[in-house]
């Protein structure tokens, strides 16, 4: 045991000095030392953390940044190998994440609705009404470039995905309602979100109604249906899949990050600062606004914590699909990618910090139902 701690504090340390390292490159114009020794110290700090159980749940964001660092300074390996255009896996990748969730959805998620009606119906009222006209409002406020910025609302009008039930567990939420909006807010995907994106970015690109709703269709619900009735019929090939599909998901949302912020380096390099801060204020704002919408309602306080969650944390790998499917994953893909990359940041610092909280969610919980 105390190897083990040791080579994680070493791992840490080692971290931390590459990132010094790095700082002190770019102070020193020493560029070509400055990617190497970002990725690196990345790499080996998120390696470190698994070692801790308070730093265990930032090992993934942490992996995020340094995928996201990779393709910033060494795009031309991530965008086209020999003929073929790796921007061609993302929807592969969407529908075997998509596929994943299916297989852990059972008829008690759809149930949900008719258990908590009141909660569900305010939980998705939040999440299609909040965050696309807030990205609308952050998009027109920055003044964008109009593909980038619809890629803002295109971010704001996607459905919540699994990260939000991971999150909702960990700050102690309630992640049977958090699984419910989830599920019902990505079946309602393929009308909302071409309906939304028509209604506030028809003005900035071109949207086509039926197209967008049948790119949705084929990317999440018919793999999403599939891993359904698989963990509904066949269970034990269901329960086999569980144990290896998380990994290949987030491996995928990685890669898919990589490949749109590869292709979209120069776009960013433009505008990467202040796409950073509008979509910092997207991600907060929902989660500021989602838990005070729900205080107005008179939620309990483990509800309005999965609410939150649930409006505050996006798909951005359906939000990349669709910007792929247009042909526009260099610009408007850039603000799903980013989203992607800082939610994981804040929703597992928001979470972490909710769920020391041992008492106060179960308090409220159990008074509301005395």
């Amino acid at each position: 045991m105390k190897m083990n701690n040791s080579f994680y504090k070493y791992l840490l340390f080692a971290g931390l000095v590459g990132l010094s390292g790095a700082a002190i490159a770019y102070f020193a114009n020493a560029v070509n030392w400055i990617g190497p020794l970002m990725i690196l110290g990345l790499f080996a700090l998120a390696i470190g953390m698994r070692g801790f159980d308070t730093l265990k749940g930032l090992t993934y964001p942490i992996v995020i940044f340094a995928a996201v660092a990779t393709s910033m300074f060494y795009p031309q390996y991530l965008v086209q190998i020999g003929d073929f255009k790796l921007s061609r896996l993302i929807i592969p990748l969407l529908q075997i994440i998509m596929f994943g969730m299916g297989t852990t959805m059972t008829f008690n998620d759809f149930l949900g609705i008719i258990k908590t009606p009141q909660a569900v119906i305010i939980g998705l009222c939040c999440q299609f009404a909040i965050m696309p006209f807030l990205g609308f409002g952050i998009a027109n406020l920055f003044g964008f470039p109009t593909e980038i910025a619809a890629g803002i609302i295109l971010i704001g009008r996607s459905p919540s995905g699994l990260a939000s039930n991971v999150m909702a567990l960990i700050a102690k939420a309630n992640v049977a309602l958090s699984i419910t909006i989830t599920t019902f807010a990505t079946l309602l995907a393929p009308i909302m979100t071409p309906l939304l994106m028509k209604t506030l970015a028809g003005q900035l690109i071109e949207i086509n109604f039926w197209t967008m709703m049948w790119d949705i269709i084929k990317m999440i619900i018919i793999p999403l249906a599939i891993g359904f009735i698989i963990n509904q019929y066949f269970k034990k090939l269901a329960k086999s899949l569980q144990s290896y599909l998380p990994f290949i998901s987030m491996a995928g949302i990685a890669l898919i990050l990589m490949v749109i912020v590869a292709a979209g380096q120069k776009s960013l390099l433009n505008v990467g600062g202040l796409l950073i801060v509008a979509v910092l204020m997207h991600n907060l704002g929902g989660f500021v606004l989602g838990y005070s919408a729900a205080k107005l309602f008179r939620m309990n306080e483990a509800d309005c914590r999965t609410v939150a969650i649930e409006v505050g944390l996006q798909n951005g790998g359906l939000a990349s699909g669709l910007a792929n499917q247009m042909g526009k994953i260099a610009t408007m893909g850039l603000a799903p990618a980013l989203f992607g990359t800082m939610m994981n940041i804040t929703g597992s610092i928001l979470a972490g910090w909710w769920g020391r909280d041992k008492k106060g969610a179960v308090k409220e919980e159990l008074s509301t139902s005395s």
